[in-house]
């Protein structure tokens, strides 16, 4: 009983934060249109392969000559990540509505032991992931680890114990171009930081697309 109660809660929840998100995404989407000056390029992703979703090796090679997105999150959060892959969620449907066809979304599980393939497939569906538009990357752990904190800059790692949230990883999302630079980070709880991040996502494909 506990565990359906729990489920309707983040069922629950998740529609909240979709709806949240949609409406003030779309509307931010919309209102900029004004030239900027071109992104900075603040790294560039080192090559990594992991195993996706589907059980099959993943890696930079596979994102070479797209734009995409990437976070650090994992199935079992409480906290900030069921808000993280709503808006990724939204990132997803904007992408499409605004035929963004090179645009890829690609989240890196940080607690590999229990983030198996079978987990992650189970967990992408109930975001309606797209197989062709989103992956989910699992793997060894120090490796994961070392990408996220040497290769995105970014935190991850063990906590001390138990008692205390299994695991530390950073909320932003980060956007990398078709060469696999960094071109900005953001803040995935946010709904301002992530509309801004849309804006940017859009202004750096056409960009590189023309």
């Amino acid at each position: 009983m506990e565990n359906a109660i729990t489920s309707h809660r983040h069922r629950s929840l998740r529609s909240i934060l979709k709806y949240f998100f949609a409406v003030s995404i779309v509307l931010l989407w919309k209102c900029s249109g004004a030239k900027q000056e071109p992104l900075p390029v603040l790294g560039t992703v080192p090559d990594f392969t992991l195993t996706e979703r589907n059980g099959q090796p993943f890696g930079l090679n596979d994102l070479r000559g797209q734009v995409w997105v990437a976070d650090f999150i994992f199935t079992n959060c409480a906290g900030t990540c069921p808000i993280m892959t709503t808006a990724m969620t939204e990132i997803q449907r904007t992408a499409l509505a605004g035929k963004l066809d090179d645009v890829k979304l690609v989240s890196f599980t940080v607690d590999p032991e229990r983030d198996t393939p079978e987990v992650l497939q189970r967990f992408a569906d109930g975001y309606g992931a797209l197989k062709d538009r989103w992956y989910f990357l699992t793997g060894d752990g120090a490796a994961i680890q070392q990408l996220a904190n040497k290769g995105f800059l970014l935190s991850a790692a063990a906590s001390g114990g138990p008692a205390e949230e299994p695991i530390i990883h950073s909320n932003r999302f980060v956007l990398v171009d078709r060469q696999g630079r960094i071109r900005g980070y953001y803040d995935g709880t946010e709904e301002e930081s992530v509309a801004q991040l849309l804006k940017d996502l859009k202004k750096l494909y056409h960009e590189e697309a023309s």
